[in-house]
């Protein structure tokens, strides 16, 4: 494992895959991308990286969203937060199967002049 605190230009990096895409809403299935996600942040971390997810910021904030009675939480939050997440990364690393959330981080740090990785083979 790599020390991130010894690591030359350690960077933030945005980790973008499904999450509700190509579930049907299957909570299972939307926890193996989450599980996915995280798995490839593991591997960053230990690569010396600082990863994200906008889940990690998202969901429990739809969660509070929802209790309070706000039905369009999800829509409102989800990736407006991830966008604000991405904004404060150095880059962006793409995942998983078709996504057009993960496409637009993807757009997104692209347009905001991120490096984007679309394998994590590619992340130094």
């Amino acid at each position: 494992m790599t020390d991130p605190a010894t690591t030359p230009s350690p960077l933030m990096i945005l980790v973008a895959g499904p999450y509700r895409s190509g579930t049907d809403g299957d909570p299972t299935r939307i926890a193996t991308n989450v599980e996915a996600m995280t798995a490839v942040s593991l591997e960053l971390y230990r690569r010396g990286h600082l990863p994200v997810m906008g889940e990690w910021f998202a969901l429990p904030l739809i969660e509070e969203a929802e209790r309070a009675g706000d039905a369009d939480a999800f829509d409102e939050l989800f990736h407006p937060i991830a966008e604000r997440v991405l904004a404060r990364c150095d880059a962006c690393l793409r995942i998983g199967g078709p996504s057009e959330g993960a496409d637009r981080m993807v757009a997104t740090a692209r347009r905001l002049g991120k490096r984007v990785f679309l394998d994590i083979g590619e992340v130094p």
